[in-house]
């Protein structure tokens, strides 16, 4: 827990790889993407997990390098009018063991140059999850109004992602949470910048972040019928 996980030549990196992002300029600088980028990354992942099972016995902590908590590298280019090959961040998921990709509950962090950031909750969530999730606020409002009033959680994090511009078919529109039920993603994310996490005390200030966000992400799990 103690000492800096990330340093400026991560964020250095990841500058000049959105100047140079081709596949040879990559190559010959794998060995600094590996290095200053890829291997912190994976110890912070796998130092989180004692502190992540704190908050939630089933959320996960993978630091393998292929598969695991890290997000690729690689950026996929097939349906895509950018075809850049590399992503200019660094990212890694902390999803639920149910979970089998990003859809999933879970926490989220994002390194990039301009834009660094910590969330939590659900993006995107297919259909049914989506559902069910209307399902619970409308079933339960009040659990849902204290899981984002929880102090600790509104001053730390701020509920963000698309929303319907109507209300959603079968829910009456004069809900009093219909705010709520319009939105397509339950994400809540907080912003900081690279001195924050270049700190040897971030660690301790992520861990404490996504603790603050479990009541928003007990509700979501446990509306999509998931053990938290």
């Amino acid at each position: 827990m103690s000492g800096s996980y990330f340093t400026p030549a991560l964020f250095g990196f990841l500058a000049e790889l959105r100047s140079n992002n081709r596949r040879e300029w990559f190559l010959a600088n794998k060995h600094r993407y590996e290095s200053e980028v890829r291997d912190p990354m994976l110890r912070f992942i796998a130092d989180f997990g004692p502190e992540l099972r704190k908050i939630s016995r089933h959320m996960v902590a993978d630091p393998r390098p292929n598969g695991g908590s890290m997000m690729r590298v690689y950026r996929d280019t097939r349906f895509a009018r950018d075809k850049t090959p590399y992503k200019t961040n660094a990212a890694a998921h902390f999803n639920h063991i149910s979970g089998k990709d990003i859809h999933a509950p879970g926490f989220y962090i994002h390194l990039a140059p301009d834009e660094v950031f910590v969330a939590a909750g659900m993006w995107h969530p297919e259909a049914s999850s989506l559902g069910k999730i209307r399902d619970a606020i409308v079933k339960t409002p009040s659990r849902w109004k204290k899981s984002i009033g929880e102090p600790r959680f509104a001053s730390t994090f701020e509920l963000g992602g698309d929303s319907l511009k109507r209300p959603p078919q079968g829910y009456d529109p004069n809900h009093p949470l219909i705010a709520d039920l319009k939105r397509k993603d339950f994400v809540a994310g907080a912003e900081l910048t690279p001195q924050d996490v270049c700190s040897p005390r971030f660690m301790s200030r992520f861990a404490d972040m996504c603790a603050a966000g479990a009541p928003l992400m007990k509700f979501l799990t446990t509306a999509v019928g998931l053990r938290w």
